[in-house]
């Protein structure tokens, strides 16, 4: 992988996702955030039902568009983390990074969660 990508992967936070809408099969991308934990990709929201993660449900395959330190557009795959202990290993992250520690129960129940495989450029 580019040296750029590797080090953008490791610092930025800020990316577009391009997801297949669940109902109208049409791509849409939005801004959201990611985390790189030990080296694994993860996106995660605020607790409540997103449009994208249902997307991404449906269609696990979506465009990874790097914006911030470099400019790069990178075939991904989502996996939906349903475990308990494993969102709660994850999210407990998460919620450090935000300042949300009091808030981890609720996003431990009902935040989006998908671990994140880029695929070969």
């Amino acid at each position: 992988m580019d040296a750029t990508i590797e080090h953008a992967l490791k610092s930025d936070n800020l990316i577009d996702i391009t997801t297949v809408g669940k109902k109208t099969g049409i791509p849409k991308r939005i801004e959201i955030v990611f985390h790189n934990f030990d080296g694994v990709l993860y996106i995660s929201g605020r607790p409540g039902k997103r449009d994208w993660y249902a997307n991404l449900v449906a269609n696990p395959r979506f465009t990874f568009h790097l914006k911030e330190s470099t400019q790069a557009d990178i075939p991904a795959k989502a996996i939906p983390i349903t475990d308990d202990g494993v969102r709660r290993r994850i999210l407990s992250k998460v919620v450090a990074k935000w300042n949300q520690q009091d808030n981890l129960e609720t996003f431990v129940q009902s935040s989006p969660l998908v671990e994140v495989q880029l695929e070969s450029m």
